[in-house]
């Protein structure tokens, strides 16, 4: 008999139906995390996989060289290249809870262009989108970059999309909507 998705086309496991590795796993992401959101769903699955992707997960939640805006000006715009529902649902509403003004959210969703004020969110804004267009990354903007970001706030931005990457393509593939709940934990 199949099993019944819950989560987009993934079936959850119970917690007491999983091998003792994937509660280890469960465990730890939910000390770190302090609760299962999105592709940890579907990472616990893989317990060797869980105990890489939470700490990376956490670290972009606190401690990183990114303000709250720039991480979601990357963010956003590495989940709508990827067309996954779920996680670019919850940043559109994140990057404006965030205080980015609405229609920049709306137009790098779009793929539409636009521009910031501030430079570092500007020059994050100019990376995401040269870097998920898989185009050259100019003389001048890594010059920019490195004086606005350093290379600390760089390689935040450059791990942050990889991470993001993973995350929307996990989604995409298991197909899971926007706003999709999962089992209650």
């Amino acid at each position: 008999m199949a099993e019944t998705p819950t989560f987009g086309r993934y079936a959850e496991i119970p917690y007491d139906q999983m091998t003792p590795e994937q509660q280890e796993g469960y465990r730890s992401l939910i000390e770190t995390r302090g609760r299962l959101p999105g592709p940890n769903k579907i990472y616990v699955h893989n317990p060797k996989l869980v105990k890489v992707m939470g700490p990376l997960g956490a670290y972009f939640r606190t401690g990183y060289s990114l303000s709250e805006r720039e991480r979601e000006i990357a963010v956003i715009i590495t989940n709508a290249h990827f067309h996954s529902a779920y996680p670019t649902n919850a940043h559109e509403r994140a990057g404006k809870a965030a205080g980015l003004p609405a229609d920049k959210v709306e137009a790098m969703l779009e793929g539409r262009s636009t521009s910031f004020d501030d430079e570092r969110e500007q020059v994050v804004y100019e990376m995401a989108t040269t870097l998920i267009n898989s185009r050259w990354v100019s003389k001048g903007l890594y010059d920019r970059a490195v004086k606005a970001l350093g290379h600390e706030g760089i390689t935040d931005v450059t791990c942050l999309m990889g991470f993001y990457s993973s995350v929307s393509m996990t989604l995409a593939f298991y197909d899971v909507p926007a706003g999709a709940e999962g089992l209650a934990r």
